[in-house]
């Protein structure tokens, strides 16, 4: 599977004027993870370093205000249509104290951090994803939209490729949240979804990244999965519609060799049928960790499923 080319992706559906990206962090295998979020006084620590060094790869960088948050995340919880968790950070430095300038020409840095143990607004990470050792904290820079195209491009250029953190802001994020980090980098959200394919490629997801990443570059438009033998998906009008075939139909569909006349081909046949089942949840299961609705939709005529889920 070919990563997608970021320079030739949609405009994400994002905040206004901003460039999103996260410092990513990859952990040691098997190494515990202490926190997950970090209070107040941490948080604006790791920002100031994290603008530091985003301003020495692009030095326009220094112009924009940086939001962030102390806290990582698992990589499906950035990856949703609308981009919520940026948008959430963009929501909440909206209403911050403050201009977006600090007097001498730099962007101003907000971060987020807890407060007897809970984050602002919907920031909290989920427990649900926290045992992955790829962690992000997400990050977003704003302001006007001649310096926002400047940094924009030149993060979507060279970021995933020079953009190493720099080795006091990984021993702080390290130290800070109570982990053993073997590489800390910064990303791009189309860098994130350039390499998060690769990923499912390797894993056997590819058929499904099409419908992904339509659903995160293009909310409103539509993909299809129609491809035996896997299953039937539409994604339209922010919902993934998946085809649930009864026995007869999805034997119509999938097996439509000559009917079985013995016990050995009916348990052939109701293990195919299993296996498609089971790769139908793991579907669904993927769609959903990333924020993408999923509709199901029973099929009882193999002719007519395409119809059922437009």
């Amino acid at each position: 599977m070919t990563a997608p080319d970021p320079t030739a992706m949609p405009a994400p559906h994002a905040p206004d004027l901003a460039v999103l990206g996260a410092l990513a962090l990859e952990l040691t295998a098997g190494a515990a993870i202490a926190r997950t979020t970090l209070p107040q006084g941490d948080a604006g620590a790791l920002a100031g370093l994290i603008a530091r060094d985003l301003a020495d790869f692009e030095a326009d960088a220094a112009r924009l205000q940086l939001v962030t948050v102390g806290a990582h995340y698992d990589p499906v919880e950035l990856l949703r249509p609308g981009w919520p968790l940026h948008r959430e950070l963009d929501d909440l430095a909206a209403r911050a104290p403050g201009g977006g300038h600090d007097g001498e020409g730099h962007g101003r840095i907000i971060a987020f951090g807890s407060h007897d143990g809970r984050l602002p607004g919907a920031l909290t990470p989920s427990p649900d994803y926290d045992g992955g050792t790829f962690r992000l904290l997400p990050f977003l820079l704003s302001g006007d939209a001649d310096t926002i195209a400047r940094v924009g491009d030149a993060f979507e250029n060279g970021l995933l490729e020079r953009g190493m953190a720099g080795a006091e802001t990984a021993l702080q994020a390290q130290t800070a949240f109570g982990l053993r980090i073997e590489h800390a980098r910064y990303l791009t959200v189309h860098d994130l979804a350039a390499m998060t394919a690769m990923q499912y490629d390797h894993a056997g997801l590819a058929p499904l990244w099409p419908l992904l990443e339509t659903a995160l570059l293009e909310p409103g438009g539509e993909a299809w999965l129609d491809a035996v033998p896997e299953p039937l998906l539409r994604y339209a009008d922010g919902e993934a519609r998946i085809a649930l075939f009864s026995p007869r139909a999805w034997h119509a569909r999938y097996a439509p060799e000559a009917p079985c006349d013995s016990d050995e081909c009916r348990d052939r046949l109701e293990r195919r049928f299993q296996q498609f089942q089971a790769r139908l949840r793991q579907f669904a299961a993927v769609l959903g960790a990333h924020g993408v609705a999923v509709n199901f939709v029973d099929c009882q005529d193999a002719e007519r499923a395409r119809d059922a889920l437009a």
